[in-house]
């Protein structure tokens, strides 16, 4: 007796005996995708406060927000994968876990070094959450739901997705502006709540069988692919992702600075509003107009794109508030539909059964539009004065978006 080895399946089947429904369990894992990924923007708000105490320029504030999209880029690639054969919850819990790390480096470590190793530690977090929750969403929905169609869960992962994202500087603003010690008490406070967090995840029920011993595959990064036969629409499609997301890492970097500098605006809650409102309308315009035909919906992206931002243009050079927060919204709904296209667009061309390596580019790509351009703005306030260097931003942004645009419309 002595040789025999215990059952693999006797700690999930204890588990399971704990587990809630699978109905509870979706809105469990999907209010935890929310929440990790609203801290993750919770200090977008910050960043001016940060140049207050630290007195560091501009381009230090987007070189801590690009250790961001770094970390979630290096993450996607060696882990975005893991959760199939290492289970949903149990990479989801790490992602959780990861993601309260980065408030603790928060914390404790508040000179620059700390606050780049930090935002490299949280966007570590989301490069691990996305897939894994995105996944174990649709498996849950599925089994409590199992003749619903897949749209719900779609729907309730890109709302958690793209919502997380525009509460995150919302509520940041709100610390910054009502509450004491405003560059500790956020972390502190989502500290506690991503700890609850990952108490709770305990609950949730196992989605995918893990496999053990030797079952269980060698571990590899994330494959990535472009689409045999179809490099050139797929680079026109990673293209608008690319553009896509530097429109949002401009509102997620320096969206603050340029608010002080060029409007002479410190407010820290409008700061907040601002970047909350661009998300916002990514989110709520691919909720509203998820009926569309894929070529309508990127008519609008068209329109929302150029109209947006050229009022954000327009705003700065004037200088108008008003013209400038309208068009962030416009241009944010805009975005929102071109980064939903450029998806559409490369599951269309990808093989069935690579589909996964083909958006696992996309998303790669994706999240250096949200870092290099960011870079390449702060950068240039060093040399030149901020109005010039967010007119030429803008600029060159629309004709990325103008063009990736009209091509997949074209296509669609």
């Amino acid at each position: 007796m002595s040789g025999v080895r215990p059952s693999p399946a006797a700690p999930d089947a204890a588990a399971r005996r704990f587990a809630v429904a699978h109905g509870p369990a979706f809105w469990i894992v999907a209010v935890t995708f929310l929440l990790v990924m609203a801290y993750s923007t919770v200090p977008t708000p910050l960043y001016p406060l940060y140049e207050q105490r630290d007195g560091f320029p501009p381009f230090v504030v987007t070189m801590i927000f690009a250790a961001y999209a770094v970390g979630v880029m290096v993450s996607l690639y060696l882990a975005g994968h893991v959760s199939d054969w290492l289970g949903r919850r149990r990479v989801l819990l790490v992602a959780v876990l990861v993601s309260a790390l980065s408030a603790v480096l928060f914390l404790f470590f508040t000179e620059v070094p700390g606050l780049l190793v930090a935002r490299f530690v949280n966007g570590a977090s989301i490069g691990i959450l996305t897939a894994t929750a995105t996944a174990h969403l649709g498996e849950l929905r599925a089994r409590a739901k199992p003749d619903e169609n897949n749209i719900v869960a779609a729907s309730v992962s890109g709302a958690a997705n793209l919502g997380g994202l525009a509460l995150g500087p919302l509520i940041g603003g709100l610390f910054a502006e009502f509450l004491p010690d405003p560059l500790m008490l956020p972390h502190l406070v989502f500290l506690v709540v991503l700890i609850v967090a990952a108490v709770v995840l305990l609950l949730v029920p196992e989605t995918v069988d893990v496999p053990t011993g030797d079952d269980r595959p060698r571990y590899r990064p994330q494959r990535l692919s472009v689409p045999a036969g179809s490099g050139r629409a797929f680079a026109v499609a990673a293209f608008g992702a690319f553009s896509a997301f530097a429109v949002f890492g401009l509102f997620s970097s320096l969206a603050p600075t340029f608010l002080v500098v060029t409007f002479d605006s410190p407010d820290h809650l409008l700061a907040g509003a601002v970047s909350f409102s661009v998300f916002a309308a990514a989110a709520l315009g691919q909720l509203a107009l998820v009926k569309l035909r894929m070529r309508a919906q990127l008519t609008i992206a068209l329109l929302g794109c150029t109209t947006g931002l050229v009022l954000v243009a327009a705003g700065a050079l004037l200088p108008v508030l008003a013209l400038f927060l309208v068009g962030g919204v416009v241009a944010g709904l805009g975005v929102g539909l071109l980064f939903k296209g450029a998806l559409g667009t490369a599951i269309g061309l990808a093989d069935p059964k690579r589909r996964g390596e083909t958006l696992a580019l996309v998303f790669l790509i994706a999240y250096a539009g949200l870092a290099v351009p960011a870079l390449g703005v702060g950068a240039a306030l060093t040399f030149v004065p901020a109005i010039v260097a967010l007119v030429v931003f803008v600029g060159l942004v629309l004709v990325a978006t103008t063009v990736a645009t009209v091509v997949m419309r074209r296509r669609a």
